[in-house]
Order: structure tokens, then sequence, then C-alpha cells
């Protein structure tokens, strides 16, 4: 698989290294511990060498009433969402692009087929094709998928991704079989994207999660036999300030789906808009400010074998 040049070439051509952090980071880009450290200044370094490809992940992407997605103001709530991204340079929010490629290259045979029920902006699948993966992703929204399309036309990667507009719970069934499951499904009500009745966010919780456990079904489905899936997700709270469990359930639903937890990891995330409002929020109602997000991996059937096709 031929890396994409995301610190540019040299005058040869040839795509320039980063400055070597170790044997095992050389090997594996970032070394494959249970805790992720997303601030870490070579974790940075890379982020910001994906977003200078042109990555434009926050385009499309608004909330109901057409309000930008990461404006905080909608829904205080939301404040603990926003793990899910990570600034970068002048303030452009985007999923982050490491968690991708490690994802990819640490879970999914190479060349292989990726599946994302929950695609949302570009950054997976254009990340995914860079590396030379296949990837297809659904989302409710055709601006969503039109400016996600437009972004690949214009970086014009080694593999096309594919986005599908529509309701994951149906567009599962014409997907393609999956050599990984990766995504970063929404949290509940913290982003209504929409009033559509088929819109997760739209959904109150109970609903939300029935319906998010059947996606889940429908994804493992598509899984080819031994292999790997990956969700990347964060517990939020209710309205009364609870937490919802939302780790768990997630774990539930691959469990019953016929996948089991296979590792779990912690992305330790930026610290960002939580410097400013800790303080009220802590006296207020003792409440930690939230820096961190679970990384979950679930392995279908063997995952000898299913190690065994990723290193091969």
């Amino acid at each position: 698989m031929n890396e994409p040049a995301i610190y540019g070439t040299d005058l040869f051509g040839d795509p320039i290294q980063p400055k070597s952090r170790g044997p095992v980071a050389d090997k594996f880009t970032f070394p494959p511990f249970t805790v992720l450290d997303a601030r870490a200044g070579d974790w940075q370094e890379r982020k910001r060498a994906w977003a200078n490809c042109g990555i434009k992940s926050e385009i499309g992407r608004t909330c109901e009433g057409g309000n930008a997605w990461n404006d905080l103001s909608i829904n205080p709530r939301k404040a603990e969402s926003t793990q899910k991204i990570a600034a970068i340079g002048d303030g452009a929010t985007i999923f982050d692009p490491n968690i991708c490629e490690l994802a990819y290259k640490w879970f999914c045979p190479k060349k292989g087929q990726i599946v994302d029920p929950f695609a949302g902006g570009s950054v997976r699948g254009i990340v995914a094709g860079l590396l030379g993966y296949k990837y297809w992703g659904g989302d409710l929204r055709q601006e969503q998928i039109d400016a996600n399309q437009e972004q690949a036309n214009e970086m014009l990667p080694e593999v096309m991704p594919e986005w599908i507009c529509g309701d994951s719970m149906e567009k599962l069934e014409v997907a393609p079989e999956a050599d990984f499951i990766f995504s970063c499904p929404p949290y509940g009500d913290l982003e209504k994207y929409s009033n559509d009745e088929r819109d997760l966010s739209a959904m109150d919780f109970h609903a939300f999660v029935a319906a998010y456990k059947r996606i889940i079904l429908r994804s493992v489905k598509k899984l080819k036999p031994n292999s790997f899936a990956c969700f990347v997700v964060g517990d939020f709270r209710d309205k009364k300030g609870f937490y919802r469990n939302f780790v768990s359930e997630t774990i539930s639903g691959f469990e019953a789906a016929g996948a089991r937890l296979y590792n779990e990891a912690i992305l330790v995330t930026a610290v960002g808009s939580a410097s400013m409002r800790v303080t009220k929020q802590f006296e207020a109602g003792r409440k930690m400010a939230k820096t961190h997000q679970n990384v979950l991996v679930f392995c279908k059937g063997d995952w000898r074998k299913a190690a065994a096709k990723c290193n091969a």
C-alpha cells in the first residue's frame, strides 16, 4: 500500500517521512497502547499534516435551523460531544484523521472494504481512499453526501470513497461485504441535524437506542467472519445531568449482534472549551469536564484469524 504524501514530497517526488520516534511508533504509526494521547506534539503534527491535504469535513455539517454543527450555543450539553472533533489551525473542526488512520491500519486488511453506517463528514472516507482502502458510508442528508463527494473529487484519493444517501437501516442491505466496520455514531439528541423521523438525532433516547442497536446488528451482518469492527464513542448526559451509559449500550449492541468486545482504548482529547466551563460546572454540580472518548474494538469470529488477515 502506497503511503499518501501527507508531509509533502522531496525533490524526487517521494513522500517525506516524519522524524523517527522509535521502532514501535515507526512500525505502527503510533504505539498501540490503550491510552492514545491526542494532545501530544507528534499526534498534533500528524493531524495538521492530514488537514493540510485539504480535508474539510466540517463542510455540509449543519444542525437543525442551519446552524453550524459545532456551535455550542445550540445546546449546552453539546459541549461534552465536542471530543468527537478537534480544532486545527484557524479553528476549523474535523473528525480526527489520526484515529481513522490507526483504525484502518491496525484492524483492516490491506486494501480492504470499510463500511461506515454513520458517515457524516468526509474525513473517514477520504482518509480511507488516500490509504488505498475501499470505503462505503451512509448518511441521511444529501447536502452532506454532495459536500463529501466534491472534496473527494478535488483530492482524487487512490480509491474513490462511496457515499450513499439514505437510512442505514435500509441502505445496509445493499452495502458491500465489509472487511472492517468503522464509525462514530450520533450522540443521541445532543446534535439534532433534521426533523426527519428516520434521523436518530430527532428521536427520544429509548427510540434512539433501539434504532441504534438495529443498525449495529445490520452492520455486523455485513461484516465478514473473523473480522474487526470499531466504534469511537463517548458517554453523554441526559437533560437531568446524568450519564446515559452510551458506551455500555454500544457494547451490548455489538455483543448481541455476535461481535465480542476485544479491545478498548481511551482517546485523550484536547481540553478546548472545557477550560472555560469547568469551574462553573464543577462548583455548581461537581460535574467533571470530559476530555476523553472510548475507542471500542469488536471481533466477529476468531480473533487469531482476524489478526492474521490484517498482518497479511
